[in-house]
């Protein structure tokens, strides 16, 4: 089931605390194909918790990745995410979707923790074709600054908006084409970044819950410098490598701890809220610390769930040439938010 819609090409742009992710997927065929990649560094606290700290050096990388992607097209599909989105599954009295829309704002009074002059809603009803008194609406919230602060950033890069999605939205897009054997049943989608952890919760592959932690690969460098006495190279060279070491293990004991109990949290208020009930079966890890060595085997003895790695590139169609001077496994963790974004086409 696809979420919100999915022009002929499309250009993903995911705005990273370390780094600028550029995906093109060409649907000309058809069938989506990934066409380019693109990935630039951005230099330390230019962007702090998803605050941007320095607007023009945000936007330089911006350009560049743009530039580096060789693309004509300026028009991108970016996403907003963290504390000031809202998405919720909620239970209304059966109507047409035009009445829908009328209530829906009285609706997200009832569900929101935002003034309503202040925020952009939207919603889409996820049972539409059943029966019955009541249907299932997914209803998404987000403060209008920060889709402001957004488009005015990349329109400040020379660059135009096609679609503002969301970041579970994204992350779902490009997870259910390469996992639909996860579109059953309740899975947390977790994608671990340079900075936040976001934790996705879906039921039969609608993405329902979303928390974010404040924890993500730059804390595991900063504990591996600071408690384990290793230099910054050394730290990067440990969290990007494929070995084990006992350095690593000691941070991933308390740092996963961390997101293990946020992914437990996650499950407890969907199973103690949904009709359904449903317990989480599986976990599923993207993002730069997906990689981190150990860390899935961790999660996974901590929540007694399997936990596996998610891969954007898995079923996905991709050209020669696409990911030039890109090592596939080492990028691919990293790909889901862009390829997720690209994957939505505009109207």
């Amino acid at each position: 089931m696809a979420l919100f819609g999915r022009k002929k090409t499309t250009i993903g742009l995911d705005i990273g605390s370390g780094l600028i992710k550029v995906a093109v997927i060409d649907h000309v065929r058809g069938e989506p194909e990934l066409a380019k990649v693109v990935i630039t560094p951005l230099l330390a606290d230019a962007i702090v918790e998803g605050e941007i700290m320095d607007p023009g050096i945000v936007t330089d990388a911006i350009r560049s990745a743009i530039d580096q992607a060789g693309l004509k097209t300026k028009d991108v599909v970016t996403a907003v995410g963290g504390r000031d989105v809202i998405i919720k599954k909620i239970q209304i009295e059966r109507v047409k979707e035009q009445q829908a829309r009328e209530l829906m704002r009285w609706e997200a009074e009832q569900h929101v923790p935002f003034d309503m002059e202040s925020v952009e809603l939207d919603f889409q009803i996820l049972d539409p074709d059943a029966d019955g008194m009541e249907m299932s609406v997914l209803l998404v919230a987000a403060k209008r600054d920060l889709i402001e602060t957004k488009m005015r950033l990349l329109s400040d890069a020379g660059l135009g908006t096609a679609i503002v999605d969301v970041d579970a939205f994204a992350l779902h897009n490009a997870f259910e084409i390469n996992h639909p054997d996860a579109m059953r049943g309740v899975v947390g989608l977790v994608n671990i970044g340079h900075e936040i952890t976001n934790i996705n919760i879906l039921e039969d592959g609608v993405p329902i819950l979303t928390r974010d932690l404040t924890v993500g690969t730059r804390r595991f460098r900063e504990d591996l410098q600071r408690e384990r006495g290793l230099g910054s190279d050394e730290a990067e060279s440990l969290l990007h490598g494929y070995d084990r070491s006992a350095h690593l293990d000691a941070v991933i004991g308390s740092r996963g701890e961390e997101i293990a109990v946020g992914v437990e949290r996650a499950a407890a208020f969907l199973t103690s809220s949904s009709r359904s009930g449903g317990q989480l079966r599986a976990v599923y890890l993207c993002g730069g610390g997906a990689r981190v060595p150990g860390l899935a085997d961790a999660l996974g003895r901590r929540l007694r769930l399997p936990v596996d790695l998610a891969n954007p590139l898995a079923n996905l169609r991709v050209r020669d040439g696409a990911l030039d001077n890109l090592v596939t496994d080492e990028v691919a963790p990293l790909l889901m938010l862009p390829i997720g974004l690209a994957l939505r086409k505009a109207a």
